[in-house]
């Protein structure tokens, strides 16, 4: 089996060094066997989640998307940046509209059950966003999914990868490939797809 690993980071901003993170995993995933799609939450614009917005208009068809394109993988591998020592809005909202689909169309639907998580952050801090991925594993947990132990953040970004986005500190690099190599192992034992 060839585990399906779908790559998100939780910044849209042009350069981002969580953009370069979830390129980076992009590349080790498919090192280590994974079909890889990368996704960026640009292509899913989202209303802030609001529940007379779901009352009156249903979930956002931007979110069935999402949603359909998380349950269609076997993991996920998530780049967070940190805002203020916790996930990074844009990525909560779509978690969090993701997690309020029940149907698509008439069969019960959940994108989030089952799938395996492997998270990752990069700041230029000296932490290396490690405080946002506390609040983002039990989030995930929340919602459904599989948390892989292994993790990567990712310190002193600006300057952590090369002209062809891999890691350039070795230690870094090796910690990125074992989480990497864990997800898609967890993957192959278990599979996940409903």
């Amino acid at each position: 089996m060839t585990p399906s690993i779908l790559v998100v980071a939780g910044s849209t901003r042009s350069g981002s060094i969580n953009g370069k993170l979830a390129d980076a995993a992009q590349l080790a995933l498919a090192q280590f066997g994974g079909d890889v799609t990368r996704i960026s939450l640009l292509d899913y614009p989202l209303p802030l989640v609001n529940e007379d917005l779901k009352k009156q208009q249903g979930i956002p068809e931007n979110a069935m998307k999402l949603g359909r394109m998380i349950a269609a993988h076997d993991g996920l591998f998530i780049a967070s940046p940190e805002y203020n020592a916790s996930i990074a809005p844009l990525l909560k909202n779509a978690i969090d509209w993701v997690s309020l689909i029940a149907r698509d169309g008439e069969k019960p639907f959940k994108a989030w059950n089952g799938r395996y998580i492997a998270l990752g952050s990069a700041s230029n801090g000296r932490l290396g966003g490690i405080r946002s991925l506390n609040h983002l594993r039990s989030v995930m947990m929340a919602v459904g999914t599989q948390i892989i132990t292994e993790q990567c953040s990712v310190s002193d970004a600006a300057a952590a990868f090369d002209e062809d986005g891999r890691l350039t500190d070795e230690r870094m690099a090796g910690i990125l490939n074992r989480t990497c190599k864990s997800l898609i192992d967890h993957c192959k034992r278990h599979g996940s797809r409903n």
